[in-house]
């Protein structure tokens, strides 16, 4: 260590991939890998996984990260699969979800995933630093957010992590690790498309070896990100084959069948707890009133089967491959169900532009707030493993230009901006609150 900085932690606890990294003052920061088979990297899977077993703690076992994903696959229907979790940290209202007779509220699912990835992590967190600093977005997700509700959640999943832990913005942590490249004063904006929020950072970089290097000037964010994406792809693509649109009898009418289940299936945060005795009653009775009772059919077996896990693996796949290429086939096969359609690129980008559209207000937001114009922004730096959909880049390109576009680095930038921000005099200046 150099002089008497303490070390410091940076964790990134993200929608889809949480990241650690370590600060000791002796050079960048390190992420911090993960032991075993499955692990593979730096990278840990932000789900979980439970099961029942008499020998656990009130009956329920469960398992973290790629963990979690090895052990849903030996047993999908004798398990609880749950991802995407953070995007209700700031609802209101999500209270606790009930698994195998146990509720868990989000505090208790974050404690219980930061516990396993500890862990899975060796010796390397066993003694914690003294300086923890936490991502957090910009905006929350979800309908009407709460964030001080948010913080409540995020101080109760944390408490056994210290007392020194400060909050800071995502895109700030990674515009503080991005400084570190540039070589002269830098009027910079950092836009982090993750799986649940979208932020955007607008921070004034010094000449290299000043005391303060960067001055955040403003932030922006939405609610609109990775997962939202997905979900296009399943309203679009996926709920048409299972009912959605479709007509049911009552009482003498033919009706449009009611989209509520269609919601929830669209929703990883609610898709994991629809096999339950009375939502599967229900589809059962929709099923038996249909005019074509085969779409419904398909969607209780989906449930039935948990096939939500590979059936959002499958359209994860999908939206990587249109990265890459002007058009794939979705296909999926499980529980039943096959599915085997071709997707292009130009469909998921008209599925996408209005999301896009609300993005760019948010960024001009961000702009806006700090008093600069798109001119004046010397360079843009963007991360989250959103940011490599070509039609966020295309749109960020023509207004920016290539030229002043940096991206690398996507899941990993903002856990070690986080640390190096543990390693300053005074982390509390980052601060969100």
């Amino acid at each position: 260590m150099t002089g008497d900085v303490p070390a410091s932690l940076g964790l990134d606890f993200g929608t889809t991939n949480t990241v650690v990294a370590l600060a000791n003052g002796q050079g960048a920061p390190q992420l911090v890998p993960f032991d075993g088979e499955g692990a593979g990297s730096a990278v840990f899977r932000s789900a979980l996984c439970f099961w029942e077993d008499e020998g656990a703690w009130k009956g329920v076992a469960s398992e973290a990260g790629p963990w979690a994903i090895h052990e849903y696959l030996q047993s999908p229907l004798d398990s609880r699969f749950v991802q995407s979790f953070k995007t209700v940290a700031a609802s209101p209202l999500f209270e606790r979800a009930q698994i195998f007779g146990r509720a868990f509220r989000f505090e208790e699912f974050g404690r219980t995933f930061l516990n396993h990835l500890r862990n899975h992590a060796g010796d390397r967190l066993d003694r914690l630093p003294p300086r923890i600093v936490v991502g957090r977005p910009v905006e929350y997700a979800g309908w009407r957010p709460d964030p001080a509700l948010a913080r409540q959640r995020y101080d109760a999943m944390l408490d056994q992590w210290g007392t020194q832990i400060h909050y800071v913005y995502e895109p700030l942590g990674a515009a503080f690790g991005f400084a570190s490249r540039l070589d002269r004063p830098t009027t910079l904006l950092v836009a982090d498309f993750g799986g649940g929020t979208t932020d955007f950072s607008v921070v004034r970089v010094a000449e290299p070896g000043r005391s303060k290097r960067c001055e955040p000037l403003a932030a922006a964010g939405i609610g609109i990100a990775g997962d939202h994406f997905d979900k296009r792809i399943v309203d679009n693509l996926v709920l048409p084959l299972l009912g959605k649109g479709g007509l049911y009898r009552s009482f003498g009418k033919v009706l449009e069948i009611p989209g509520g289940y269609f919601g929830e299936f669209s929703d990883w945060s609610r898709l994991a707890l629809m096999r339950n005795r009375r939502t599967l009653d229900e589809l059962r009775r929709l099923q038996r009133d249909a005019v074509d009772p085969a779409p419904i059919g398909r969607m209780i077996a989906l449930i039935e089967h948990e096939q939500g896990f590979p059936l959002y693996e499958a359209v994860g796949r999908a939206k990587r491959n249109l990265s890459m290429a002007d058009e794939t086939r979705f296909t999926f096969d499980g529980g039943g169900v096959r599915i085997d359609v071709p997707l292009t690129r130009g469909q998921f980008d008209q599925w996408i532009a209005g999301d896009l559209d609300r993005i760019d207000a948010a960024m001009m937001s961000a702009l806006t707030k700090a008093g600069v114009t798109p001119e004046q922004i010397d360079r843009v730096f963007l991360t989250g493993g959103t940011s490599l959909i070509p039609a966020i880049r295309a749109r960020f390109e023509a207004r920016f230009g290539v030229e002043r576009i940096a991206s690398g680095d996507e899941l990993t930038s903002i856990a070690n901006g986080l640390a190096m921000i543990g390693q300053e005099a005074n982390p509390a200046e980052w601060s969100a609150d």
